[in-house]
Parts: C-alpha cells; structure tokens; sequence
C-alpha cells in the first residue's frame, strides 16, 4: 500500500510539468497575436485549463489510460515539440502581419522559402492552399501556402528523425524490457490473432494513412463549403490550429505506425531468443 502510493506521489510533478506546458502552449498564439478578439482567448484559455487537465490526469496516474507510449521516451516529447515549434513559427507568422519584429521577420523568411519551395502542382501545400474559397485574398492564401509549408517541413523532419532513430536502435531508450500494455493501452495483445501481426498490420495502416492524409484533408475544405460553412484559415486562430492539425496529424499517424512497427520487430526478436535458449537448454540436457 505504501509503495502504491509513494509511486503515485512521484508521478505528480512530472504530470504538473507536463501540464503547465500544455497549458503555455494552448495560450502562447492567443497570447503571440494581437489581433486575437478578447472572447476567443477566454475560449483558448478555457480549453488550454481542461486540455492541462487531461494531461496531469493521465500522468499522475499509474496506470496507463490513453496516452501511448508514455514510458518509451521521446515518442511523447518528439510529438509535443513538434506541435509547440509549429505552434509558435505559425503565432510569429500570423504576428509578422500586425506588428513585424526580428522574430517575426525569421518566421516570414523561413515559411516563404519553405512555401516556395513546395509549391506545385499536386502538392499537398498547393492542393490546401487551392481549396480554400476563391474569394480569399491573395495575400492570406500566400500566408497559408507558407504556413503551411514551414509545418509540412517541421513535420517530415521529425518523422525522419523519428525513423533514424529507430533505424540505429536509439528508440526506445527506456530501461529494461519493453511492456506493451501500459506503452500501448489502447491495444490489446491477446485479442485477435499473433500480437506480432496485428502490430504490423496497425503499423502499415497507420503509415499508409498518415501518407495520403495531407492529400485527403483538402476535401473537407471543400466539404465544408458545401455543407455548413467554408473554412477559410482567415481567423488568427483557425489559421494557427488548423495548420498545426493539418501537418501533425499526418505526422503522428506515421510516427505510430513506424513505433509499431519497431515494437513487432522487439517481441519477434525476443520470440527468436527464448526459442534458441530453450532449443540450447534442450541440447545439453
């Protein structure tokens, strides 16, 4: 009973940290632009108090809920600050247009050399920018391709840098072996068939998906437009979220599916191992 809860008062400051970043990045754009209406930064500072909320919870817990990989680390960090560079790069971009400043100007620079350089035909960068209305001015569908450009950027970095480390057996750097249930609590290992295929296929479909999903999300811009009301990335924070979303989703999906992946690879290496020492322990008896 007392190490239950010795253990469960460790896991407290790490969920308070974990929090509070949370929480600093959910305001940061509100906070960054000053064309933000003062209603929506109640609403952003409302959402940032509840999404701080569900991430103190399910760190302070110990047991795992629906985070994954919560002790595989940097899956989680590499993930967040994915979303707190593009968050903050996209802020200064949006700020560049009503009070310009060094930082600002950097942001500006970097997205329109990353815009220019992803700007063809059937690109994922052009084909978002194309879906927008055609009555949106041309200076914020260029803020957009550049926006979203500098995110698609930030989010193939990571996924390779991702994949590198995987490749040179640097992730997962945890100590001792790999458990399955708490880093992937939403999985069930002995459901369905062999957990080493099941693993394998989630990982294909998670990386296939995460593949096609920048060419997919386009169309509910479209949809949108015929449906209930066109997105246009005009507001200060649809433009910040909506690109962060539209790039990191992709992003995730991909990063899961190659953890996926590398996990099947672990268990079926370890499978291998247990059969050879039973096979030797065999041998000499």
């Amino acid at each position: 009973m007392k190490m239950s809860e010795s253990k469960a008062k460790s896991n407290v400051p790490g969920a308070v940290a974990r929090a509070l970043l949370v929480v600093a990045l959910a305001i940061f754009p509100a906070m960054a632009i000053p064309s933000t209406a003062p209603d929506v930064a109640q609403s952003m500072i409302l959402l940032a108090v509840f999404a701080g909320g569900i991430v103190f919870a399910e760190y302070a817990s110990e047991y795992p809920g629906l985070i994954e990989f919560r002790f595989a680390a940097p899956f989680n960090r590499s993930r967040f600050a994915l979303i707190a560079l593009m968050a903050v790069l996209l802020s200064l971009l949006q700020r560049h247009g009503v009070e310009p400043g060094a930082l600002s100007a950097l942001a500006a620079k970097l997205a329109s050399a990353c815009g220019q350089m992803l700007d063809f035909t059937g690109s994922p960068v052009h084909l978002l920018a194309a879906a927008l209305p055609s009555w949106v001015p041309e200076a914020h569908l260029t803020l957009v391709r550049d926006g979203a450009a500098l995110s698609m950027v930030l989010a193939a970095t990571t996924v390779i840098g991702f994949a590198a480390a995987i490749k040179l057996n640097a992730w997962p750097m945890g100590a001792g072996p790999f458990n399955v249930w708490i880093n992937l609590p939403t999985f069930d290992p002995t459901a369905g068939n062999d957990v080493v295929l099941r693993l394998q296929r989630h990982a294909r479909i998670n990386v296939v998906l995460g593949l096609l999903l920048p060419f997919l999300l386009p169309a509910a811009f479209f949809a949108s437009a015929v449906l209930i009301k066109p997105l246009t990335l005009l507001s200060p924070m649809g433009f910040v979220w909506g690109i962060v979303l539209w790039a990191y989703l992709p992003a995730a999906l991909v990063m899961r599916g190659v953890a996926m992946a590398r996990v099947a690879r672990m268990i079926r290496v370890s499978r291998r191992r247990f059969a050879d020492s039973e096979g030797n322990a065999f041998a000499h008896a």
